[in-house]
């Protein structure tokens, strides 16, 4: 419904390069600077200028982007209310996240979906938040469930609808018999001076463990990196340190550890976000995935003890 062109502005703009852009969009660079050149020649202006070695807009390719949003927010509503009124749905519909959610909350709405939509083919994507609001905009993906970080765009981004799904807790998780597990009441300031196991520096994971600590009043003392659960426990289990590990993450039953919820203002929990394309989240599609998003969220939250 809308010019793909505009598409290919919009992630140029997003990414600040047409490389960047072009890896986002799976096209080529020279694909993305043609089609550039293209849309500069059908509106008789120029769209892009030489800054250095790289590129800027100009001040017509900002002025239309304006009205990209309001555009492709107008498609999307469109496409919502057309899918309102007929009885089936075909097509493709695409949920992507982040890993928690890719193992625990997207594949029961994927299944819904399924069941509910039989002409409708379901895909699951994997995906960091960040490149969640790239497949987002790049039309790769209908509805994304993030973690809201620094490096996630403010929920007030016009080009999105972004709204809270869940809080979910972090929880500390130390080895079998650690002194905490004695305590009635633990709050993170008291792991103040405990090895740390934490996420590799620019992921996810690290974020939210070290703006956790922060809040408490310290800076974690890090001791190993670990991107998965798994892993983390496990060395958890062999007494190198402790783990934060979110309400919705399942760990291995197995291992000797104790997972301790915690307590204090602010007690620190992880802010789900469930985002669409501005426009589109009244698409009967969009609910329905949220409907049982949320409800599996609402099952999985109360504390299991590892």
């Amino acid at each position: 419904m809308i010019d793909p062109r505009l598409r290919v502005l919009q992630m140029v703009a997003h990414h600040g390069t047409v490389t960047a852009a072009a890896e986002a969009l799976h096209y080529t660079p020279s694909a993305v600077s043609h089609q550039l050149r293209q849309l500069a020649a059908d509106l008789g202006v120029e769209l892009v200028a030489q800054a250095g070695r790289g590129i800027r807009l100009t001040a017509a390719a900002e002025t239309l982007l304006r009205h990209i949003e309001v555009l492709q927010a107008q498609a999307e509503r469109a496409r919502a209310e057309l899918a309102s009124v007929v009885d089936g749905h075909g097509g493709s519909f695409t949920l992507c996240g982040f890993s928690t959610a890719a193992t625990h909350l997207l594949p029961p709405a994927a299944a819904a979906l399924r069941n509910r939509y039989p002409n409708l083919v379901v895909r699951v994507i994997e995906a960091e938040p960040a490149r969640c609001f790239d497949l987002l905009l790049a039309g790769d993906a209908d509805l994304a469930l993030v973690v809201a970080t620094a490096g996630t765009p403010p929920t007030s981004d016009s080009r999105f609808d972004q709204r809270p799904l869940v809080e979910d807790p972090l929880d500390l998780v130390v080895p079998e018999g650690h002194p905490l597990t004695n305590r009635r009441r633990v709050t993170l300031g008291d792991a103040v001076d405990e090895p740390w196991i934490v996420g590799r520096p620019g992921s996810t994971y690290h974020h939210l463990v070290l703006t956790a600590c922060m809040a408490a009043g310290f800076t974690p003392n890090i001791a190993h990196y670990a991107d998965e659960w798994e892993t983390g426990t496990a060395l958890v289990a062999h007494g190198f340190g402790v783990i934060l590990v979110p309400r919705l993450a399942r760990l291995h039953r197995h291992w000797p550890i104790a997972r301790i919820p915690l307590h204090g203002e602010p007690a620190p929990a992880r802010r789900i976000l469930a985002a669409t394309r501005l426009g589109s989240r009244e698409h009967p599609v969009v609910m329905a995935a949220l409907d049982t998003i949320t409800s599996t969220a609402a099952a999985l939250r109360p504390l299991h003890r590892s």
